[in-house]
């Protein structure tokens, strides 16, 4: 884990580099670069004004940024992986581009939309589905501050995919490129992004998988910058470092899992007892769990649990460990995942028959990669009842329509909008 790389100072020989500073006036000489580029091909004004708000944007936010980050701007690892996301799926995006004789600065201003969107997208369902947990007890300006730093972690594929498909769906529509063909172009540009994606996760500590004692589990810090890493924090909230893993029912704590041979196997805590005080203290949810553990183990108490209908039961003392428990490590295995899935698409979109084969085939095996792999990651709650992670909702209706894009696709004539010479397809 190494969240954070390093910190870009806030001046620079005595000069801003933020706000009214060095990076505003580096931005705004790129700007009148490429707005003089863009005025000279014909036709390009629509390029060139529908581009003038997210340049105004991104002044807006670098004239913000010392407000939020007034000792420097912290450079994440996550948010490196982003950018090494970006131009390693730009660049096989690139290769189809050239091949197809499209013109490559089409390729630059979709990858430009479908990236902003694809990380408000990837945010917003974040923050969505995170907002009662972390943000819903900060006051709201905070909040919005938190909500707003996605370099620091937090980004969900499926609400990026959803951000990026719209940008995608209003591009192709207003340039009037054949959808299915320019879809089947850019997938494996899509996953292999997802694929460095993973590695920022595993950087930022986030999208962890459940305790394992599998040879190649991984073991995070107890602290990184000053808090607490993802996955030490999930095991300090559920009792974990006792040997048992709470959750949270109907508004009650509840012991969902027992380790052999733990404290709280050997003090006779068993899966199901419903946890009513902890050292003293009523127990309403998994937040007031998490306090009461971190106080007692900081401070090296025992640790006094009453339960419904059992007798009291008093923990031995201890301590917080320098790292977390060994856990799977579902960074690793997505980031893999996304590798071989986009070498399979790659491989594949030569021997496409119709247009939209190949994102087809992204949107039937992803959706069922990430449904195995959500079953040993613990930090996402079940949905609305379902007994199922949102993702796993998402990855249902996914593969749904995946079956109805197979079955639209098996209607259609055999026949391909871009077929350059050398990739015919074989037949």
């Amino acid at each position: 884990m190494c969240s954070n790389l390093f910190t870009i100072p806030s001046q620079l020989f005595g000069v801003p580099v933020f706000g009214f500073g060095l990076l505003l006036l580096v931005w705004v000489v790129t700007g009148v670069i490429w707005a003089v580029r863009m005025s000279k091909p014909p036709g390009s004004k629509d390029e060139l004004l529908a581009g003038l708000p997210v340049f105004a944007l991104v002044a807006g936010a670098i004239v913000f940024l010392p407000r939020v980050f007034p000792e420097g701007f912290p450079v994440r690892g996550y948010g490196v992986m982003l950018v090494i996301a970006a131009i390693s799926g730009m660049s096989l995006a690139y290769v189809r581009f050239r091949q197809a004789g499209l013109n490559p600065e089409l390729l630059f201003s979709l990858a430009f939309w479908m990236f902003i969107l694809g990380i408000v997208g990837g945010r917003v369902f974040y923050v969505v589905e995170y907002w009662e947990t972390i943000y819903a007890p900060l006051p709201l300006g905070t909040a919005i501050i938190e909500a707003l730093k996605y370099a620091n972690g937090g980004l969900v594929v499926y609400g990026a995919l959803f951000g990026a498909a719209a940008a995608f769906v209003w591009f192709a529509r207003r340039h009037r490129l054949p959808m299915l063909a320019l879809a089947d172009m850019i997938a494996p540009s899509l996953v292999v992004g997802l694929a460095f994606g993973r590695i920022g996760c595993l950087l930022n500590g986030c999208c962890f998988g459940g305790v394992s004692d599998v040879p190649w589990a991984v073991t995070f810090p107890q602290q990184d910058a000053g808090r607490y890493s993802p996955p030490y924090a999930a095991q300090l909230a559920s009792g974990e470092f006792y040997g048992m893993h709470l959750v949270e029912r109907d508004g009650k704590v509840v012991v969902f899992q027992v380790q052999p041979n733990s404290a709280a196997a050997k003090a006779g805590i068993a899966e199901g007892d419903v946890v009513t005080h902890l050292a003293g203290v009523p127990m309403k949810g998994l937040e007031d769990a998490a306090s009461v553990f971190n106080n007692t183990l900081n401070e090296e108490h025992t640790l006094p649990i009453r339960f419904e209908g059992k007798s009291e039961v008093v923990l031995p003392a201890a301590n917080l460990p320098p790292r977390s428990l060994p856990v799977h490590p579902t960074q690793w295995y997505g980031a893999v995942n996304a590798a071989l899935l986009g070498w399979l698409l790659w491989t594949y979109y030569p021997f496409r028959r119709r247009d939209g084969e190949v994102i087809a085939m992204l949107l039937t095996l992803y959706p069922i990669a990430r449904f195995l792999l959500e079953m040993i990651r613990v930090d996402e709650a079940s949905f609305m009842g379902t007994g199922l992670s949102i993702s796993q909702n998402v990855s249902i209706v996914l593969f749904v329509t995946a079956m109805a894009l197979w079955a639209y696709l098996y209607r259609q004539p055999q026949g391909r909008e871009f077929d350059p010479p050398g990739m015919a397809a074989a037949v």
